[in-house]
C-alpha cells in the first residue's frame, strides 16, 4: 500500500495515505467565482507524481519539467514485499535518471526483512525491473510486458488518454499489446498474447520492406537471407577469435622498455659475432706466421768458404756469431708476439662466447616475456578491433533479419496467425472456470451499479491480430456508462491480480473517471470500492472535487472518515498540491 508521498519543498503538501478507501478532495474556496477552476490544484498531478516515483519516464512534455520545479525532490513511502517497515522512493526532477531506495532492495536474493539503515542509489531500468521483480512477480524474462504499462492499468493518466478505452491505457499503445498486459493481471497465458505483437511487427514489416525493396539500390542493401547467413557466420568466427585473444592478453608492465632491452641485446650479440669473424681471420694470419718464424739454418756458409778457400779469421768468426745470436733474438721476439697475440685473440673469442650465451638467455627469457603479453595499447587496439567486428555482426543481423522479413510471404505469417488463434483458443477453453470466476466478478461489481437487471460481461475472445478482452455492461443511457465499465474493469483486474499474486494492493483513480456519471452510480462505485478494499486488505485512491463529494452525501453516503489530508483548493497561491502555482 502507498503511506507517504512527499517533497523537499516545505510548501508542498505531503499527503499520508491510509489502508482502504482514500479520498483527496479539490474545495472552492469562498473566494471562488463561477469561473475558477479546480483542474490547478493538483488532483491530476498526484498520479502523475505517483507515475513519476515509480519508474516513468520524464519527458519534455510532462509538467514536471518546468524550471519552478527543478530542485524539487519528491518521495514515496509505501509497502514492499523485501522490506518489512516499508520502501522510501526518492527521484529529484533535476537528476530523474538517479533513484534513492531505502532501505536496499537491489539484491537478487529470495525475500528478506531489508535492513532500515542501508540505502542504495540505483538507474531508472533497474528500478523498473525491481517494480516488475517485487510488485507484479514477473519471471526474468517477460518479452511483451512490462512493469510500466502493468502500473498504468493501476494508475491511469488522463494525459495520455488512458479514459479512452477500458484495456488500453494509452492511444499509440496497440490492441496487441494492451491485451498481452491484461492477460497477465487476469492469469491468461500472456506468452500466447505477446505473440500476437510479434506477428504484427513482422507483417508490418515486411509490407514496409517490400514496398522498399522495389528499390533495386536499397534492395542490394539488405540482401538475400542465404548469402546474410553465410557471412554472418564469418563474422562471427572473427568476433570470437578476437575474444579468446583478449580473454588471454596478458599485459606486459613496461613493455616498451623491455622491447628496447631485446633490441639493444640482439645489437650486440650481432656486433659481437661481427668481431669475432674478424678476430678469427687475425687468429689465421697470427698462426701461419708463428709457423714460419723460425731461425734460418746459416751453417753451411761457413763450409762454402773453406770450399772457397777462404779463410775467415778470428774476428770475423766473432761478428759472424754476434749476427748469429741477434737473428736468434729478432725471431724469438716475433714468436713472443705472435704468441702473445694469438692468446689474446682466443681469450677475446672465449670471452664473447660466454657473454654471447648470456645475453642469449636472458633475451630468450624477455622474447617469452613479450610473446606471452603485450602493451596496453596493443590490448586497447585489440578491443577496438573487437568493437569493430561486434558492429558489423550487428548490422548484419539486422539486414539478416530485414531480409528474413522480406522474403517470409503473407501466407506463412497468416498461417501463423492461425495457428496461435486456434492455441489460444484452446488455451482458454482449459483455463474457462478462471475466467468464469472474472466474468462473475466483473458481473457482481455492475450489479452493484446498475442492478441486476443489465448484462455484464468480459468478452475475451482470441481473433487473428489479438487476444480480444472487451468489458461490456448494457446500458440504455450511455451517459457515464463507460467510465463505469473502465471503473468495474479496473476493480476486477486489481483484485484478480492480487489473489494471484500477480500484482499491488493498490489502485488509484483521477476524478476525470467520474466525469458525467450520475451521483448515484458514483455514491454506488464508492461504497462497492469501501467494501471491496476492505475485504481483500487493498487500498483505494481517488481525487475528487468536493462537489462530486456533496452528490454522494446527498445519496446518504458518509465518506468523511475516509478524506485524508491534505485538502486541496483552487486558491491562486498557495491552494494547490505543490503550494505554489506555476504554468
Amino acid at each position: 500500500m502507498l503511506r507517504r508521498l512527499a517533497a523537499n519543498d516545505g510548501r508542498f503538501k505531503s499527503v499520508s495515505f491510509q489502508p482502504g478507501l482514500n479520498i483527496v478532495i479539490a474545495d472552492r474556496t469562498s473566494a471562488s467565482t463561477e469561473t475558477d477552476s479546480r483542474n490547478g490544484a493538483g488532483k491530476s498531478s498526484l498520479v502523475q507524481l505517483l507515475h513519476f516515483l515509480l519508474g516513468a519516464r520524464m519527458d519534455s512534455k510532462s509538467f514536471l519539467d518546468r524550471r519552478e520545479l527543478r530542485g524539487h525532490q519528491f518521495s514515496l513511502l509505501l509497502d514492499w514485499p523485501r522490506a518489512a517497515e516499508g520502501l522510501t522512493v526518492r527521484r529529484s526532477v533535476g537528476t530523474p535518471s538517479d533513484i534513492m531506495l531505502q532501505p536496499d532492495i537491489s539484491s537478487t536474493g529470495a525475500l528478506f526483512d531489508a535492513p532500515l539503515d542501508t540505502s542504495t542509489r540505483v538507474g531508472l531500468a533497474e528500478w523498473q525491473r525491481l517494480i516488475e521483480r517485487d510488485l507484479f512477480r514477473l519471471p526474468a524474462e517477460h518479452s511483451g510486458i512490462s512493469g510500466r504499462a502493468l502500473l498504468s492499468l493501476y494508475m491511469r493518466r488522463v494525459g495520455s488518454n488512458a479514459f479512452n478505452e477500458a484495456v488500453k491505457t494509452a492511444s499509440q499503445q496497440s490492441p496487441a499489446e494492451a491485451s498481452a498486459n491484461v492477460a497477465y493481471l487476469l492469469g491468461l497465458d500472456w506468452q500466447l498474447a505477446a505473440r500476437y505483437k510479434e506477428l504484427s511487427v513482422r507483417e508490418s514489416t515486411r509490407r514496409r520492406l517490400a514496398q522498399a525493396a522495389k528499390d533495386p539500390v536499397w534492395g542490394r542493401i539488405v540482401g538475400r537471407s542465404s548469402e546474410l547467413r553465410g557471412q554472418i557466420t564469418i563474422a562471427q568466427q572473427r568476433v570470437n577469435d578476437l575474444e579468446r585473444q583478449i580473454q588471454s592478453f596478458r599485459v606486459v608492465p613496461e613493455y616498451e622498455n623491455l622491447q628496447r632491452q631485446a633490441d639493444e641485446m640482439d645489437r650486440r650479440i650481432r656486433q659481437m659475432r661481427a668481431q669475432d669473424i674478424v678476430d678469427r681471420r687475425n687468429l689465421q694470419d697470427y698462426e701461419a706466421a708463428l709457423e714460419d718464424s723460425v731461425a734460418p739454418d746459416i751453417s753451411y756458409l761457413e763450409s762454402v768458404y773453406s770450399e772457397l778457400g777462404v779463410v775467415l779469421g778470428q774476428a770475423v768468426r766473432r761478428r759472424y756469431g754476434e749476427v748469429e745470436d741477434f737473428h736468434h733474438a729478432v725471431v724469438r721476439n716475433r714468436r713472443a708476439h705472435l704468441e702473445g697475440e694469438v692468446e689474446s685473440l682466443r681469450e677475446g673469442l672465449a670471452r664473447r662466447e660466454n657473454e654471447r650465451v648470456s645475453l642469449g638467455e636472458e633475451q630468450a627469457r624477455i622474447l617469452r616475456a613479450l610473446n606471452e603479453g603485450g602493451a596496453l595499447d596493443a590490448l586497447t587496439a585489440l578491443q577496438q578491433a573487437l568493437a569493430q567486428e561486434r558492429a558489423s555482426l550487428e548490422a548484419l543481423r539486422h539486414r539478416y533479419e530485414a531480409a528474413q522479413a522480406l522474403e517470409a510471404s503473407s501466407a506463412e505469417i497468416k498461417a501463423e496467425r492461425g495457428k496461435l488463434e486456434a492455441e489460444t483458443r484452446m488455451d482458454l477453453h482449459e483455463r474457462e472456470r478462471a475466467i468464469n470466476d472474472v466474468n462473475v466478478r466483473f458481473l457482481e461489481y455492475a450489479s452493484r451499479l446498475y442492478g441486476s437487471g443489465r448484462e455484464a460481461y468480459l468478452d475475451i475472445d482470441p481473433t487473428s491480430t489479438h487476444l480480444k478482452i472487451v468489458p461490456h455492461i448494457d446500458s440504455k443511457d450511455s451517459r457515464g456508462i463507460g467510465n463505469m465499465v473502465i471503473f468495474c474493469f479496473d476493480l476486477t483486474v486489481a483484485v484478480t491480480a492480487r489473489k494471484g499474486a500477480r500484482g499491488p494492493d493498490f489502485l488509484v483513480h483521477d476524478s476525470h473517471l467520474f466525469d458525467g456519471v450520475d451521483e448515484r452510480q458514483l455514491a454506488r462505485a464508492l461504497s462497492l470500492t469501501r467494501e471491496v478494499v476492505e475485504a481483500e486488505s487493498m487500498q483505494y485512491v481517488v481525487t475528487m472535487n468536493s462537489d462530486d463529494l456533496e452528490k454522494v452525501s446527498r445519496q446518504g453516503l458518509d465518506l468523511s472518515a475516509h478524506i485524508i489530508d491534505p485538502r486541496l483548493t483552487d486558491s491562486l497561491e498557495d491552494g494547490g498540491l505543490f503550494g505554489f502555482r506555476f504554468s
